[in-house]
């Protein structure tokens, strides 16, 4: 037993899945240290007396991280390696009876939205006052930025209004003031993320109000990037493509989850679009913020998807370049509108379609990057790895995206600050340069 050497009050917090997820545990974090508690993110230290896992239940392979995790900490539990193991977020919101029958080691689960009950099971009061402040997981110059929760879609294949309920917007006001704590921190880069953004406001000013947003946070002293991430192409506000020209300090960029383009497979997975619209709308994007890069999301083997329905998307693909693409692999989950369906395409074609999409989108990346050597961009640096400096152009988003490399013999540059860097070469998924 190790029970003894366990720090009073210390807490390790773990984050699985998605960065709505890190934001939730960055506000978890927050409020924990103000009830001075001793707090930590994913340490390899074993210290701590009580582990808190945030967990992701948005499909198969993400569950499977996610139950996986409860059970190393519950076998460290058994073993008297910590004295308490709390799980919340979207796979204990869905599966709490479940997860109590199987994992009673567990001392508590906590869903997506029971904050102020977990803070209070541990002996914490859940502070109004500090909405908006939070402990940073991510470098200091950048931060996520939820402007809002939960989703009102019907997209027939997605547990998340299972898990995260309907949509709610975060009042502007409340937004702007965020801003301005991050930045007063030295945030310079805020990514903009929600279940979906192009739904913010209408719950609240009863209409789409994205731009209003973006007007306001770019005119915030110290951000100098603002991102947009989880855009949905049905009823996209094409106003915010105006502030995205007007405003130097709004991102070329842009992440548009389009799932797929033939029509009867964009019917079966009720997105409220068709072919001709996908396609016009990428074009209208793409003619009124020249240059803009555009990131989107497929999914290969939905229910019904044909092998014609399969080549079309595969031209459509090929045709389209996108700056940025990742497929993910269908996954039949409960109580979605699709799991009545028969889940008709094998695993192993699934995967297979998956690969050959990413293959075509490979060749892509590489044949855009090569148009790139020679260019110069202003970078945003996160990190020092081995022998380089890594960061980002503002065509990049953390950990999904391009990185630029710098050999570090031969440049400098701080963690956190801008510089200009021209790119010497160029491989798929990466841009090699020297500081300008």
């Amino acid at each position: 037993m190790r029970t003894k050497t366990l720090k009073k009050n210390k807490i390790n917090v773990f984050t699985l899945g998605c960065s709505k997820n890190i934001y939730d545990s960055e506000v978890l974090m927050g409020q924990l240290k103000a009830n001075r508690f001793d707090v930590t993110h994913e340490s390899d230290s074993e210290d701590a007396q009580i582990v808190i896992i945030n967990t992701c239940g948005f499909i198969d392979n993400a569950k499977q991280e996610s139950i996986d995790t409860i059970l190393q900490f519950a076998r460290a539990k058994e073993a008297g390696k910590i004295e308490k193991l709390i799980v919340t977020g979207c796979l204990s919101e869905r599966y709490k009876p479940d997860l109590q029958k199987e994992i009673p080691n567990v001392d508590e689960f906590f869903g997506t939205r029971d904050l102020p009950r977990l803070l209070k099971s541990l002996g914490a009061d859940y502070k109004h006052e500090l909405i908006g402040e939070r402990l940073l997981t991510t470098p200091a110059h950048y931060a996520y930025f939820k402007i809002s929760e939960g989703c009102d879609r019907p997209c027939s294949f997605c547990a998340i209004p299972l898990m995260r309920g309907k949509h709610i917007s975060i009042p502007m006001e409340e937004l702007v003031k965020q801003a301005k704590t991050l930045a007063a921190k030295g945030t310079k880069e805020l990514i903009l993320i929600a279940q979906d953004l192009t739904y913010y406001g209408l719950d609240i000013y009863k209409k789409r109000n994205l731009s209003e947003l973006l007007n306001r946070l770019s005119d915030m002293e110290g951000i100098e990037w603002i991102r947009l991430h989880y855009a949905f192409p049905a009823g996209f506000p094409m106003d915010i493509l105006d502030v995205m020209q007007d405003k130097k300090n709004i991102c070329n960029y842009l992440d548009m989850p389009l799932q797929h383009i033939t029509d009867s497979m964009l019917k079966r997975m009720r997105r409220g679009t068709t072919k001709k619209k996908t396609i016009d709308l990428v074009n209208e994007i793409r003619d009124k913020v020249p240059g803009i890069a555009i990131r989107t999301t497929l999914i290969a083997g939905y229910p019904g998807e044909t092998e014609k329905a399969f080549e079309e998307m595969k031209e459509w693909v090929t045709e389209t370049r996108f700056d940025r693409l990742g497929i993910f692999n269908y996954s039949h989950e409960e109580d979605t509108y699709a799991f009545s369906l028969n889940d008709d395409v094998p695993k192993e074609v699934k995967q297979q379609r998956a690969e050959e999409v990413m293959a075509i989108q490979q060749n892509i990346s590489f044949e855009l990057n090569q148009k790139k050597v020679g260019e110069t961009y202003k970078v945003l640096f996160d990190r020092k790895e081995g022998e380089y400096f890594i960061g980002r152009t503002e065509f990049d988003s953390p950990e999904v995206d391009n990185e630029v490399l710098i050999e570090a013999r031969n440049n400098y540059v701080r963690i956190g600050d801008f510089a200009n860097v021209k790119i010497t070469s160029a491989e798929e998924f990466d841009l090699y340069g020297e500081l300008a």
